[in-house]
């Protein structure tokens, strides 16, 4: 009620003027300890303990201040980035667009964040206070960089280590060039030189794909990350493309996320986890706002959920409303846990 009440002054601010206040006051303001979950609702994926499975997306928490405020608003888990090895500046302004009448918001930012050296002090002295939430840590390739590859493997060894999770971002509309990684020989260098570069680490490797793939683009891909080992797919990202929308800021160049991009990812879901047998964790983005679609996610193929876009509209209360609805869900379906729903569909 008090953010809706709020809501009409926040969307007086410029988008990303809005977002770097929130993100101050994540870090200032005295938050209590995270709302407990439902037992129902825990799982292990990649061999890692979730007590919830809905997460906060990357994008929100570009350079890892505020993955433990994320925790006790209620996520399970919160990915940070995506960082680069280089500090960058990103794409001119203005990048970001909210598109109200769509409940979505197109981006054009372009990986700005402050480097990974920047971030890693910061980021082990967060640890300690995240509790049982898990810190995923989002690695991506400098705009300018002359070897790319060469960027992910510099992510790999300086994040890896602070990591629960590490996730290989390929996915970004707004990094020229670097959706090109995702096609099979760039893929299969990439992750080659990614599992390389983490040697005896234990911390299991995501790969985030875009969800505007062709059939045979999702089974190259699937075959790549199961012969490298990749641990989960993160699908999707935002999308390039289009669909009917209401806003005037629709005609703005970037990815689209939010309500419009819901349909789009659920497929793109569907498609890897029928490319994979289910024999690779999936987790389920994009137009994701409310517990039911949560579950359809899950009960889709994804073991995990993340979100960001709908807590713009609906409030950083989203998470815990999300995790308590869902857990209704589940036992009224006769779940004993998360685990059992998934691809139950």
């Amino acid at each position: 009620m008090l953010y809706n009440l709020a809501k009409p002054f926040i969307f007086q601010l410029e988008a990303e003027r809005a977002h770097g206040l929130t993100i101050a006051g994540l870090k200032t303001l005295p938050m209590g300890p995270a709302p407990k979950s439902d037992p129902v609702l825990a799982s292990t994926v990649a061999g890692l303990d979730f007590v919830n499975p809905v997460g906060m997306a990357p994008g929100f928490d570009k350079n890892g201040e505020v993955p433990d405020a994320l925790i006790r608003m209620g996520f399970g888990f919160a990915e940070v980035g995506t960082l680069t090895p280089l500090a960058q500046a990103g794409n001119p302004k203005p990048r970001i667009f909210r598109l109200v009448e769509d409940k979505a918001v197109i981006n054009r930012l372009g990986f700005n964040n402050h480097g990974q050296q920047d971030a890693l002090p910061r980021l082990e002295r967060m640890r300690s206070r995240m509790g049982k939430g898990v810190l995923g840590i989002n690695i991506g390739a400098n705009k300018d960089s002359d070897d790319r590859i060469a960027d992910y493997v510099t992510g790999a060894k300086n994040m890896a280590p602070l990591a629960d999770y590490l996730t290989v971002n390929i996915s970004s509309p707004n990094t020229p060039g670097l959706r090109a990684l995702q096609d099979k020989g760039a893929l299969a260098e990439l992750l080659a030189a990614v599992m390389a570069a983490m040697g005896q680490s234990k911390t299991p490797v995501f790969l985030k794909v875009a969800p505007d793939l062709e059939p045979a683009d999702i089974d190259d891909i699937v075959d790549v990350a199961m012969a490298e080992k990749i641990a989960a797919l993160i699908i999707s990202n935002t999308t390039i493309t289009r669909p009917d929308l209401q806003s005037n800021n629709q005609s703005e160049t970037g990815g689209l996320s939010g309500a419009p991009l819901k349909d789009l990812a659920l497929q793109r879901l569907k498609d890897f986890r029928q490319a994979s047998g289910g024999k690779i964790p999936l987790l389920g983005v994009g137009g994701i706002a409310t517990a039911e679609d949560a579950y359809e996610r899950i009960r889709a193929g994804a073991s995990l959920v993340q979100l960001y876009t709908a807590m713009i509209y609906e409030g950083p209360t989203i998470a815990a409303s999300i995790s308590c609805q869902l857990a209704k869900l589940l036992k009224r379906d006769g779940f004993a846990s998360v685990s059992e729903a998934v691809g139950t569909a």
